[in-house]
Parts: C-alpha cells; structure tokens; sequence
C-alpha cells in the first residue's frame, strides 16, 4: 500500500509539474498561423491529447520525428526550419509538442518530473507514423530535447527507431537499454560549454555503436543560427549512409 501511494503521488505531482496550458496557447498562437504542414492531435496512454505538425511526402525515403528544446513548441526555431527543410529533401516530418513547465522554470526542474510523459510522446509520436507506413522512422532531437530523447532510449530496449540524430545534448549519453540504432551526435563549434567539454565522452560511447558519427558545424551556437543549411547538409549525409 504505500509503495502504491508513492507511485500515485508520484504521478500526481509529474501532471501537477506541467503547464499544459501554456502548451494549448502555443497551439492556439502556432496552428492558426501553419504556413507548410499540417497540425494534428495526437494521443498519450492516459487519453490526454498534444500536438503535432506533419508535413507529408508521398515519395518519402523515410519519416523523421522532431522533437524539440526546452519550453518551446513543435515549430520553434532549428526545429521549425528543419521539420520543413527536411520535407523539401524527401523525407516526411512529424514534429511534436513535448511537456513543458512555466516559463520561469530551470532547467533541473524538467528531470525527472516531466520525463515519463516525455517518452510516452516519443513513442505516440513513432507509433502514429507507423500508422501510416513508416515502422522505422528516424528519430531528431535538440537540446533539452536530446536529453528526453536519450532517456527514452534509456527506458525503452525495443525502440523502433532507425537512427537518431542528436543535437545539443548536454553532457555525456547515458546508458542505453537495449541496441541502440545508428546516432548522429551533432553539436556547433560555438555551442553551450556543457556540450563542448563532453564531446570526446559522447565519441567514446558512439564508438560501440555501428554506423554512428560525431559533427561539428563550424561556427555555429547552440541554436545553429544561420548554420542551418550546413546543419541540414550533415544530417542527410548522415541518413543516406543509412542501410
């Protein structure tokens, strides 16, 4: 029993950690103002429905899932550009809403509360594009997002993702739970000094994982800000090397 009341309070406390209002106005700001794409509305275990932009390419090679840095919405800078850039090179693109808290939250106050939720978007996310043909899609993260996504990885051995392309990811990788598909782990040479001073320990875990690389894009910050076009060169060099 009170192993049970942990775990509900638990629970309790992760909804009670994000504003989901402040999701549904950047939904209400974001959508009526969609220029490439399409806004759908994806759901979690729970019944609870988020967001998602899809643009669709009936020649497609394959599908990305987007997801994007802390505090923002699926159309929101690098992201915003990629989820469409990457749809003019082949490839259809769903990015996704992911939790956020207010915006005066820090950083620490996203781990571990909002996380669970974090991957069970992730994997809604996969499993609506397997809906609708691609079992394998790649997954692409940035920042607060990449940390998301590698605990997802983290916690789920079976993810059906053919790749993972890694942008922004403060710190080392932590471990992973199962085989992990090929990684891309992306950073600017101007980037965060959290992502600069674990590079060379995210390379020695890309070591032991088949068909993964390490980019820097000269010259770029964190945000990749007019670096994108180098940023979407390396990124689809990367996935046409893929099998």
């Amino acid at each position: 029993m009170r192993v049970l009341l942990l775990v509900l309070a638990f629970i309790v406390s992760a909804a009670a950690a994000q504003d989901y209002e402040r999701e549904q106005r950047w939904a209400a700001e974001v959508v009526p103002n969609l220029v490439v794409g399409d806004a759908i509305q994806l759901k979690l275990p729970s019944g609870r429905e988020f967001l998602g932009l899809y643009v669709e390419n009936k020649s497609a090679k394959n599908a990305i899932l987007l997801v994007h840095g802390i505090g923002v919405h699926p159309d929101h800078g690098v992201i915003g550009i990629l989820r469409t850039s990457l749809a003019d090179l082949g490839y259809a693109t769903l990015s996704i809403q992911m939790p956020v808290r207010k915006s005066d939250a820090a950083t620490d106050d996203y781990f571990p509360a909002l996380f669970p939720e974090a991957g069970a978007r992730i994997q809604a996310g996969a499993d609506w594009l397997a809906a609708k043909g691609y079992a394998r899609p790649v997954l692409l993260s940035h920042s607060m997002g990449s940390w998301m996504s590698n605990v997802y990885f983290e916690r789920t051995p079976d993810a059906p993702f053919a790749a993972w392309v890694c942008m922004g990811r403060s710190g080392a990788f932590s471990r992973f739970g199962g085989a992990m598909p090929p990684v891309l782990d992306l950073y600017g040479e101007k980037d965060l000094p959290n992502v600069l001073r674990a590079d060379w320990r995210r390379r020695l875990t890309l070591d032991g994982i088949p068909g993964s690389a390490q980019l820097k894009i000269p010259a770029a910050d964190h945000f990749y800000t007019g670096r994108e076009k180098e940023l979407t060169a390396g990124i689809v060099a990367f996935l046409a090397r893929l099998k």
